[in-house]
């Protein structure tokens, strides 16, 4: 993607005062919500310039790309923001498990019949993605 327009979309974002922007991704095909994230401005241009997703971690106060250490990377098919520009939507194409927790995605817990239940089961182990490290 071009330079100037990377910057574009940079600048029109209104990133919080920690720099950070939320960053809903959706499974381009289907519609399935798989995760939010954060973004800086940095991780916004890596995800532009290179097709995969890039977020920043809050605890490692450090870039996270998105498959880096699982192989369960996000492909970029389209990025989007919101009316008020304050929050980012991913397409992407999702390889594997999106959730740490080895689940598809990570809005497995749903409030149904009176109580909390987990709809969704592991479907790879987190140990044989991160070596316990998730």
């Amino acid at each position: 993607m071009d330079k100037t327009l990377i910057d574009d979309v940079v600048d029109r974002l209104r990133f919080d005062d920690r720099g950070l922007i939320p960053a809903i991704a959706q499974q381009h095909d289907s519609g399935e919500i798989l995760m939010v994230a954060w973004m800086n401005a940095e991780a916004v241009r890596e995800t532009l310039s290179t097709g995969q997703v890039c977020y920043f971690s809050r605890s490692r106060k450090s870039l996270w790309r998105k498959g880096e250490t699982s192989g369960q990377v996000q492909r970029l098919v389209e990025f989007r923001f919101d009316c008020d520009e304050d929050t980012v939507l991913t397409l992407v194409d999702q390889t594997g498990v999106a959730c740490h927790t080895g689940r598809h995605n990570c809005f497995f817990h749903a409030v149904r019949d009176g109580e909390i239940q987990v709809i969704a089961e592991v479907e790879t182990d987190p140990e044989a993605l991160y070596g316990g490290k998730s």
